[in-house]
């Protein structure tokens, strides 16, 4: 893949060439050369007032293989996460059967290889995520799993989650810990507050989310051990996570880009597209994880990117699954939230590959080409025609959205929208 991008600004905070405006030369998936103008006959593409990053890398993603491919799959899941312009995703093991030996692992490694995105599989924390026994994690772990997780299933159990972190600290390996105390959380569907009590719901209360955070955090304090937070969502969730980093633990999270920009209020209509989990929350809470994005509190922005099928969504809210596709809209939600492009960078392409121990692209002479072109002031649709997954549970189809990523490339392989 031969390619001149022309006038781009570079946003890229490890690059020489950072905030400045230049042309890049790709050869056979390398940048060869970087100049303030580049003479060339190879195709061209124009990125006058564009800017040129890093490939985004989303740490919360799932993707129907294995056993699940009728939501998305691999092919499927790439289209959409280079649309959205990201080079690198990070599976979770909610599949069927779960990720939770290295057979598992294996033949997802093995699948995407020489992929555009590059997936790295989540090994689960417990065999069959059932949060008994610990998985075999040292044998996923040669096998190439660059953490582990029990996905949407929180480890109830706190002494399996004590030896899972006593466990994976001798290899220096990670645990992320999705925080819900299921036993305060119940079946409720949405956050408990004003709202659910206009819908004349059960709620969860944010203490569900806040008591496992407390808990894990004592943990990893307890056992010397790192641990992620993934989908924070509660102002208080972020106030002990900051605390704990005061502490000098070595803690790190991350927040959905949903829940920077929606609030509760978003399910008065009954809409079961807005349904996710953990829910929708306060302003109160989305103004708490801004300022927790702004002060190095929360590292990573993730899509949290979660398809259905048809019949699992378009039901009752009751009976509707949670989640919704957002590989495509991640980027553009975290700029409807007011967040700079220098931040979205960093906390959708720099901070999640530090946390996972994975090499960060950097857009240099000499390095390969994994990088991302977007405009982010351009305006689009986001339609059913321009849906590259396989499944369509997204309340902002049919929306209008800030920001568009006009051009991937990773791996020799280039995507333009």
């Amino acid at each position: 893949m031969n390619l001149l991008i022309r006038s781009a600004t570079i946003a890229d905070p490890g690059s020489p060439f950072y905030q400045q405006v230049v042309d890049v030369l790709i050869e056979k998936g390398q940048i060869t050369r970087i100049a303030k103008k580049i003479d060339s006959d190879i195709e061209t593409f124009d990125a006058r007032g564009k800017k040129l990053s890093p490939g985004f890398f989303d740490l919360n993603c799932n993707i129907g293989e294995l056993g699940l491919e009728t939501k998305e799959d691999l092919q499927t899941g790439t289209k959409a996460a280079a649309a959205g312009g990201f080079t690198g995703v990070a599976l979770m093991p909610n599949t069927v059967p779960p990720v939770h030996s290295k057979a598992e692992i294996e033949y997802l490694v093995n699948r995407s290889k020489n992929n555009l995105v590059d997936f790295y599989p989540l090994g689960a924390i417990s065999h069959k995520r059932e949060g008994k026994d610990l998985a075999e994690m040292y044998d996923m772990y040669q096998s190439g799993a660059k953490a582990f997780t029990d996905g949407n299933r929180p480890v109830q159990d706190a002494g399996l989650m004590e030896r899972a972190l006593l466990y994976t600290k001798g290899f220096d390996a990670l645990v992320l810990s999705y925080p819900e105390d299921t036993a305060i959380a119940g079946k409720a569907k949405v956050h408990e507050g004003e709202v659910s009590t206009l819908l004349g719901m059960k709620g969860i209360p944010s203490l569900a989310e806040e008591l496992m955070i407390a808990r894990d955090l004592y943990l990893a304090e307890y056992t010397g051990s790192k641990i992620h937070f993934t989908t924070v969502s509660t102002e208080r969730s972020v106030s002990l996570i900051r605390e704990a980093k005061k502490k000098g633990l070595p803690v790190t999270c991350d927040v959905a880009a949903h829940h920077l920009l929606l609030t509760d209020e978003a399910l008065l209509g009954f809409d079961s597209q807005y349904k996710v989990k953990p829910p929708l929350r306060t302003k109160k809470d989305v103004n708490a994880l801004l300022r927790g994005l702004q002060d190095g509190t929360i590292d990573a922005i993730v899509s949290q990117h979660t398809p259905h099928e048809v019949e699992f969504k378009n039901v009752e809210f009751e009976v509707a699954e949670f989640g919704m596709i957002s590989l495509q809209t991640a980027f553009s939600i975290a700029l409807e939230a007011g967040l700079p492009s220098e931040m979205i960078v960093e906390k959708m392409a720099v901070n999640p590959r530090k946390i996972l121990n994975i090499e960060v692209p950097v857009v240099a002479e000499g390095r390969d080409a994994n990088l991302v072109v977007f405009d982010e002031n351009a305006g689009w649709t986001y339609e059913r025609s321009n849906n590259r997954s396989k499944s369509y549970n997204s309340p902002f189809l049919d929306k209008k959205l800030k920001g568009l990523v006009l051009l991937t490339c990773n791996n020799n392989k280039l995507f333009k929208s």
